[in-house]
Order: structure tokens, then sequence, then C-alpha cells
């Protein structure tokens, strides 16, 4: 039962943030924060969710998905009026999901 839930969260974040990432309707509580940390965080919480509810696949794979996921969002927001493609952005998930590997595995270790 819990990895439905969090195979459920994972999958309404993922959705939410290529909502987010690709909308042209200005959203203030996003638009106020540091694009950068919006990233990491993003990321990072796709990155410990993905891991709830798929132990199975490797960190490799997990990362791998998750790169290839903000590499689609930058590559989409190219054709947005008002938005480019970021190797920033990505740099900033990559880091995101390095974290999320660290705190996944301290989680693991105490609970």
């Amino acid at each position: 039962m819990r990895k439905i839930l969090f195979m459920g969260a994972f999958f309404i974040c993922l959705i939410a943030i290529e909502f987010l990432a690709t909308t042209t309707i200005h959203i203030e509580a996003v638009e106020n924060v540091w694009d950068k940390a919006n990233h990491f965080v993003a990321f990072f919480t796709l990155y410990f969710l993905l891991s709830l509810a798929y132990k199975k696949l490797s960190i490799k794979a997990k990362a791998g998905l998750l790169v290839l996921f903000g590499m689609q969002i930058e590559f989409v927001q190219s054709f947005i009026p008002g938005r480019d493609f970021s190797l920033l952005d990505v740099v900033a998930d990559s880091i995101g999901i390095l974290i999320g590997v660290v705190a996944y595995k301290l989680y693991k270790k105490f609970f």
C-alpha cells in the first residue's frame, strides 16, 4: 500500500513540475524563489519519491531517468516564448538528484 502511495506522489510531483516548468501562466509563489533553488528542490523530491516507490531500480537508472526528464523540460522551454534552454538548470537538477541519493541512503540507514 505504501508503495502505491509513493508512486502516486511521485507521478503527481512529476506532472506538477512539468506543468510549472512549461506553463506561460505567471505563478508568483514559484517566480519569487531563486530559479536554481526550485530546480534543486524539485529534483531532490523526485529522486526521493522515485526511490521510495521503485526500490529495485538502480541509482544510475533513477538518476539517468531524472536527468533526461530535466533535459526534456529544458528542450520544451526552448520553444516557449520568454523561456530558454539552460544548462545551469540541468546542473541544479543534477545537484538535487545527487543530494537526493545521499539523503535516501541516510534514510535507509536510519529507518
